[in-house]
């Protein structure tokens, strides 16, 4: 399995990617036969950042007349900016729940349409760590719950220990760093911790975290900075924002992985689709209890099944068929180690995105 590559964390808010029109790299060659004008906007998920800044850069190459925002200011605030119409699309690491998606909520969407929830990114969530004089770390569903909890407050107690008995482990107070936004990557993070660890983390799935005390920063770069910066820090993040700090291997029976494309893949490949919904909504259930490394997200774009506006329809359907395309994976997979969307999978995508009107 190939690990995965992480790579540096310079966040900011929104880009454009307007320098990329420069470039001369090969997706510029058609950029005289596009006919695509306008600007969309986009705002959502930070776990997905960096494949969305390189998706961008890399179709406004294609498509000189064409500028797209995304703002990275966490799925919770994207998915509301989708409903109230301040946005054309979203990106989320959660889809939108049955009482959520229905006909008329959207305010870019006719009054018929729903949503379309596209799995576009996949990748795992690292859980990332800065503690004195440890290099490596092992960690079970149960012992990860208890810290974040709150349960396990130092660095040397018994539980960790006993995971890792070559360890120097200091005595030392753990400083665990959450999300303060609404999150998806908090949302799938305690999703996996609920299902694998249930006897200790015993609330349900959240975007919004659940227990008091650790410390709380805002957005994926605010976790990673906390991370950073801080003593003896430990927190979870989207692993391609992961840069320099170290990165926990997780699992169960004293098998434990560090997170890899392979391992995300192979845990959406055998997660089925949520029941009763459109058929080009694709949301999925993800198995918490696959074999390999079990933290995975899934990070949906959301599009209006029906659009107001038939020029914005037209710009969305381009650009999410550029991310979904096979070029588009292997952006995001190059740039931010994300696992390219399985065949299956792909051509279930293109069917929603040709549906789009």
């Amino acid at each position: 399995m190939r690990p995965f590559a992480a790579i540096g964390v310079s966040l900011a808010l929104a880009f454009t990617g307007c320098a990329a029109n420069e470039g001369t790299d090969a997706g510029s060659d058609n950029a005289s036969a596009s006919s695509l004008s306008g600007t969309i906007t986009g705002t959502g998920a930070s776990s997905m950042k960096v494949a969305q800044e390189n998706w961008v850069s890399a179709f406004q190459q294609a498509n000189t007349g064409v500028t797209i925002n995304y703002s990275p200011e966490g799925s919770g605030a994207g998915r509301e900016a989708f409903i109230g119409g301040g946005t054309d699309f979203a990106g989320s690491d959660r889809a939108f729940k049955d009482e959520e998606n229905v006909a008329g909520k959207f305010g870019n969407c006719t009054a018929d349409s729903i949503a379309y929830d596209l799995p576009l990114y996949i990748s795992p969530i690292a859980v990332i760590f800065n503690v004195e004089g440890v290099d490596k770390l092992q960690l079970d569903a149960a012992t990860t719950a208890g810290i974040f909890k709150g349960d396990i407050k130092k660095w040397n107690d018994p539980k960790i220990a006993k995971l890792n008995p070559d360890a120097k482990l200091p005595n030392a107070n753990i400083t665990a760093v959450h999300r303060s936004d609404d999150s998806g990557t908090t949302e799938n993070f305690t999703d996996y911790l609920n299902k694998v660890a249930p006897s200790v983390w015993d609330k349900k799935a959240d975007g919004e975290w659940q227990y008091k005390g650790g410390e709380a920063a805002k957005g994926t770069s605010g976790v990673v900075a906390a991370v950073q910066n801080g003593v003896n820090t430990i927190g979870y993040a989207d692993a391609s924002q992961a840069g320099s700090l170290k990165v926990a291997e997780i699992g169960e029976g004293g098998k434990y992985s560090g997170p890899t494309e392979e391992a995300a893949a192979k845990v959406v490949e055998n997660s089925p689709q949520v029941e009763g919904r459109h058929e080009h909504d694709l949301a999925l259930k993800l198995d918490r209890k696959a074999e390999g490394y079990p933290i995975v997200l899934v990070s949906y774009v959301m599009l209006c099944q029906d659009y107001k506006d038939d020029k914005k329809a037209e710009l969305v359907k381009a650009y999410a068929t550029y991310m979904a395309s096979e070029e588009g994976q292997k952006k995001a997979q190059e740039t931010a180690g994300a696992a390219p969307l399985s065949a299956a999978l792909s051509e279930k995508v293109k069917a929603s995105i040709d549906s789009v009107k």
